[in-house]
């Protein structure tokens, strides 16, 4: 805008924020970098969940789900995780805002549970299903980056080898044009989307991993089928009944990672499977509103 109307953008944003905006006058000014409070914004539904929002630094976040990321979103933005910090914060909301809150949805960390039962005990706690689905990729992914590593130390050996008779290494290439650590590279993308989604080149790429990788293809499908049991059960005992299929899938396939999974599931199962699945719970991060909306 300074450029626009020819004059100096600096001073028209000290102009603004230190005489226009109110900013130096706002009642919550002497706390903001620690904590600021919206109480005005709680509703029925609400999510907990830690964000990173600048220089590494972790907040914990509590905004109003029912307004999927509009204005009024936020309700608490406070510096850190820590329970005694959280909750010394959250408790000054007024306790009538705090038990008008019927379902909070947090991830599986020990602090948010018990900062959600401290500040919000008539709530209702459930686990969403973004950290339940991100375990399990988490869990494709780390098989991947093992098969990755394998393939770096076994080039490393044919270069060395190579040059100890006096030969240039040429890694071989699949028939897409990619050496195997670079399959094992790229493929970190499709692996986390429905097959239904992939583009031509992913699904190619797919099909020489889980040709060079079969256990990469079973944990990717065993990933996808527990997402399948939020996006296509509408009631509970349906959805537990799947969950004990995934679970033993999961225990036939003998992956260390998805083993890790399924306990954390099984810790939390109540809270996951709290409410009927067809109410879709969604991260805190999709519901973050833009900048300057409060």
């Amino acid at each position: 805008m300074g450029t626009l109307f020819g004059i100096d953008g600096e001073l028209l944003e000290r102009q603004y924020r230190n005489h226009l905006s109110g900013y130096l006058k706002w009642d919550q000014l002497p706390h903001a970098e620690e904590w600021i409070l919206f109480e005005k914004n709680i509703g029925a539904y609400v999510g907990i969940d830690e964000v990173c929002l600048s220089r590494g630094e972790l907040y914990t976040i509590l905004i109003n789900k029912e307004k999927r990321g509009t204005a009024g979103s936020i309700i608490a933005i406070i510096k850190g995780t820590d329970v005694k910090t959280v909750t010394s914060i959250l408790l000054k909301l007024s306790r009538r805002r705090r038990f008008q809150v019927r379902e909070i949805t947090l991830d599986m960390a020990p602090n948010m549970e018990q900062t959600a039962r401290i500040c919000f005990p008539a709530a209702r706690r459930v686990t969403d299903r973004f950290h339940v689905q991100k375990l399990a990729y988490e869990a494709v992914q780390d098989m991947r980056v093992k098969a990755r590593w394998e393939a770096l130390d076994e080039e490393s050996v044919q270069i060395a080898y190579a040059k100890a008779c006096g030969k240039t290494y040429h890694a071989p290439v699949f028939e897409n044009g990619d050496s195997r650590k670079h399959l094992l590279a790229r493929s970190i993308y499709l692996l986390y989307k429905k097959e239904s989604l992939w583009t031509e080149s992913q699904r190619v790429r797919a099909g020489i991993l889980f040709r060079e990788y079969p256990d990469i293809k079973k944990a990717y499908y065993l990933s996808m089928r527990l997402g399948l049991i939020y996006h296509q059960c509408r009631h509970k005992d349906v959805a537990l009944t799947r969950l004990d299929r995934w679970y033993d899938e999961v225990d036939k396939s003998g992956f260390l990672a998805f083993g890790r999974v399924a306990r954390s599931i099984q810790t939390h199962y109540l809270e996951i499977i709290s409410v009927p699945l067809k109410s879709r719970q969604i991260n805190i991060n999709q519901t973050i509103p833009e900048k300057g909306k409060n």
